[in-house]
């Protein structure tokens, strides 16, 4: 994992670190198959255009401090204008990857909803682990420890994080004390922004799922 500057200047937001978790761009398999970590998935031109968009947004904010990215193609592909336009490099996290769907990944969803199994994960979440895979708890331990990693390299300061609906939805719901088993209800769309402010009395969800708007008064009340 590449190195993390820390940031010295003074924070708009107090002492809280504030994390703005950005889903990748909309793929030719969004909707229709589960790709998990397999590699080879880029951006649709539709998904290119919603980066080009969320980049746009994002320089609109009085600081950002670092951006971090998932490895696979359509997050990186996602980040690249977002460091183009904050004149910033794209650090690569692996803590930020998909869940490990194991030997679901790159199956049909409207077949993976015929499975007995689709029941749990939608209702029971917290107990169910894809075959060879990871499992809901597994994946959303690992995204909350990866943000806390981040958030105390940048104490004070501002920072993106792109990554995939599932484990920013898992994030979410831990930064709410909200439990796995309902993290489900939470709708996280292709480029959407949601944001978290991390301080020594917790975290706080300041917006979930915005694609529209100006991000520059994020800040907790």
């Amino acid at each position: 994992m590449a190195g993390r500057k820390k940031s010295t200047s003074p924070s708009p937001h107090g002492t809280s670190t504030l994390v703005l978790l950005v889903r990748h761009g909309q793929t030719p398999t969004t909707g229709k198959l589960l790709p998990g970590r397999a590699s080879g998935l880029h951006l649709a031109d539709a998904g290119h255009e919603q980066a080009a968009t969320v980049a746009t947004r994002l320089a609109e904010l009085p600081r950002v401090d670092a951006i971090y990215a998932s490895p696979l193609e359509r997050t990186r592909e996602t980040a690249a204008p977002i460091g183009k336009a904050l004149k910033q490099r794209v650090h690569i996290d692996k803590g930020l990857l998909e869940c490990d769907f194991g030997d679901w990944t790159g199956k049909e969803l409207t077949a993976l909803m015929k499975l007995p199994e689709w029941s749990t994960v939608q209702r029971a979440p917290s107990i169910f682990r894809f075959p060879n895979g990871e499992s809901f708890t597994e994946m959303q331990t690992r995204i909350v420890s990866a943000l806390d990693r981040i958030r105390v390299a940048h104490p004070g300061g501002v920072v993106v994080c792109v990554s995939h609906a599932d484990p920013i939805k898992a994030a979410v719901a831990h930064a709410m004390g909200t439990h796995l088993d309902l993290f489900q209800r939470i709708v996280v769309s292709t480029c959407s922004v949601s944001a978290i402010a991390y301080s020594t009395g917790g975290p706080v969800v300041l917006t979930v799922n915005s694609t529209g708007g100006s991000l520059a008064d994020l800040r907790p009340s």
